[in-house]
């Protein structure tokens, strides 16, 4: 089993590949950090050596060479059994307040990225007429920030192109699962005075995921809210 992984290397992200390794997926994954990637991979191998771990130097940002991940791994196989659009920019402002190109940062990572590789991976799934596509969004795709207004705008369109991807794909057999974490604790709260208790585990998500592809043939989760026991921050 194959599974892709963007924006691999921190929180959710990390999470969801160590859970992956655990269960015999093997990854395929990015990250704007030699370092962080190279020592990913030793830690992945050496909980899980019978696996497979690929890893690619790759900015979400940038289109070139997102297409340039989705062709190494074409390369590698033949179609993924997983693909999990986790990578996200978060620039909070209110919109009226932001500097001009922020919706066009957060569009690029936050939607373009998944919205071309659903489109080059969901074109192969569809043709094997098997795969579950997993799009990370946000308590800000139902709920709007209006501290980060174009993010929520962004996440907003996510939550969308799953619910299109859905329907698109459901009469060839792919699943499709939009996770909606609230707040959770990742390294965009670094340096926070709250206790852990107040987010959302990386691992939950994790956890909720692999819940997801355990699931029967005949059944799929829409959509999954995660959401802190105390409440939104």
């Amino acid at each position: 089993m194959n599974a892709i992984v963007t924006g691999a290397t921190k929180g959710i992200g990390k999470a969801i590949s160590f859970t992956l390794a655990a269960n015999n997926y093997n990854l395929f994954l990015c990250s704007r950090n030699s370092a962080e990637l190279i020592s990913l991979k030793r830690e992945l191998k050496e909980r899980n050596p019978r696996i497979h771990v690929f890893t690619s130097v790759t900015d979400c940002s940038d289109a070139e060479q997102v297409k340039r991940f989705a062709d190494e791994i074409s390369d590698c196989m033949d179609s993924p059994d997983v693909l999990v659009n986790n990578a996200g920019l978060y620039l909070p402002s209110k919109i009226l307040n932001e500097d001009n190109n922020a919706l066009d940062q957060q569009l690029q990572v936050n939607l373009l990225t998944p919205h071309y590789l659903c489109k080059f991976f969901g074109r192969k799934m569809r043709e094997k007429r098997s795969g579950h596509i997993f799009n990370i969004c946000s308590i800000a795709s139902i709920n709007p920030v209006t501290g980060a207004g174009s993010y929520s705008v962004t996440k907003f369109a996510l939550l969308g192109l799953t619910k299109v991807l859905r329907e698109e794909l459901m009469e060839f057999g792919i699943k499709v699962t939009a996770i909606l974490p609230g707040s959770t604790l990742t390294a965009s709260w670094e340096g926070t005075k709250l206790p852990p208790e107040c987010f959302v585990d990386p691992q939950d998500v994790a956890d909720a995921l692999i819940s997801c592809l355990k699931t029967s043939k005949g059944g799929n989760i829409d959509q999954l809210i995660i959401r802190p026991t105390l409440g939104d921050i």
